[in-house]
């Protein structure tokens, strides 16, 4: 086997799974749009570059067969692009404003962190993704979504076997996974599906999905249910524990935070930022073009490096430092750009804010565990640390 002649051939899944910064920084300084042979596709990972491809749904679309979430779930607004896209995601659209869920869900997730907080409280530690990041992200959407009476565990089920499929699915036919996995996936999403009819028969006055019912056919509302449902889980529980991560390890950002509590709201920017939760999205080729220099043909996979457009120095100065006074911070691409912004952006903040802010008022000292390091975000697509191990001074009674 010859050497690695380009940088791009030189890539590793490893190093993008484990550290791609390092990797990314390369790839964007010598070709910001290059064939990267480990991944089967063009990466993109300059910012402008970034921004086009996200924007342009007509030569770059997520309407493609092998887009691996529509197997398993069935078209949704995730999948779809231009008129039928708008048809699926415009019933949500309104639900999901800044004003709509703050008066639906602020007092809900503010009681449901504070019962999560409380539960840890006296013990002195905890590892905070187990304990506070997942479980929030999982009853706030099953609340949205109407399906608060069922067991947050039953929902995890759910959301394992519908995962693995569709990453089974994503893998190919060389893949090592059984035709089992295939088949639990199908299980779990039909059990998912059938709760789902529940709620869109008689959906809570709380649920979102109350606003849907009859725009979309039933099978239409639950399979775009189902990928708000996922994706809120995942991504928000990676956004909170790496917002925590990225302040507990830098002291001097944490006491500028603590000392102007306003301040909150822009360190989960910068951690957006920094370690975007969803660190690639995928889009096809429509047609033959020039990308960056890149001559990219019609079926080309081309995947959009949220993580390398984040850290693009011609955009964000010093781009590996974490820094809550950036004035740019907020252009990042961490819930992507133009007709797939992600839905879910304004609930995942409110979610990201509360948490953080309940976390740093009552667990005094609140810092990481010595004892036992955090780990670093890990992750091709999704990155969160495996672990966040902290401690703080309990109150004496």
């Amino acid at each position: 086997m010859s050497p690695p002649t380009t940088p791009a051939e030189s890539v590793t899944l490893a190093e993008l799974e484990s550290d791609p910064h390092p990797a990314l920084a390369r790839l964007r300084a010598t070709a910001p749009a290059c064939w990267v042979p480990v991944l089967g596709a063009w990466l993109v990972t300059g910012y402008d570059l970034a921004v086009g491809v996200l924007r342009d749904s007509r030569t770059f679309t997520v309407d493609d067969p092998r887009f691996s979430t529509a197997k398993v779930v069935g078209p949704s607004m995730l999948s779809l692009d231009g008129a039928q896209h708008a048809r699926h995601r415009a019933p949500f659209t309104r639900p999901f404003r800044s004003d709509e869920i703050h008066a639906r869900l602020d007092s809900f997730t503010r009681a449901e962190v504070g019962q999560l907080v409380s539960a840890i409280q006296p013990r002195g530690e905890a590892e905070l993704r187990r304990a506070v990041a997942g479980p929030l992200a999982v009853t706030v959407m099953a609340e949205a979504l109407g399906l608060g009476y069922t067991d947050p565990a039953q929902i995890l089920a759910w959301y394992d076997g519908i995962v693995a499929a569709v990453q089974a699915e994503a893998a190919g036919p060389g893949a090592t996974a059984g035709p089992g996995v295939a088949a639990a996936g199908s299980a779990a999403f039909a059990e998912l599906a059938a709760r789902l009819r529940q709620v869109i028969a008689a959906p809570p006055a709380s649920s979102l999905l109350a606003d849907v019912t009859g725009a979309l056919t039933e099978a239409e509302a639950i399979s775009n249910a189902a990928v708000l449902l996922f994706g809120g889980i995942e991504t928000t529980e990676g956004m909170i524990t790496n917002a925590m991560l990225h302040l507990l390890s830098s002291p001097g950002q944490l006491e500028i935070v603590r000392t102007d509590r306003g301040l909150i709201a822009a360190a989960i920017e910068e951690s957006l930022r920094l370690e975007p939760a969803a660190a690639v999205v995928d889009r096809y080729a429509t047609s033959d073009m020039q990308l960056g220099g890149a001559r990219i043909h019609a079926g080309d996979q081309v995947t959009v490096s949220v993580a390398g457009a984040n850290r693009d120095p011609a955009v964000f100065a010093d781009p590996d430092r974490f820094d809550v006074r950036r004035p740019n911070s907020a252009k990042h691409l961490a819930f992507a750009h133009g007709p797939h912004f992600c839905l879910g952006a304004h609930l995942a903040r409110l979610e990201a804010q509360i948490a953080v802010e309940t976390l740093l008022d009552r667990l005094p000292g609140l810092r990481l565990d010595p004892r036992c390091p955090p780990g670093t975000p890990l992750g091709l697509v999704f990155r969160k640390p495996p672990r966040l191990n902290v401690c703080w001074n309990p109150r004496r009674r």
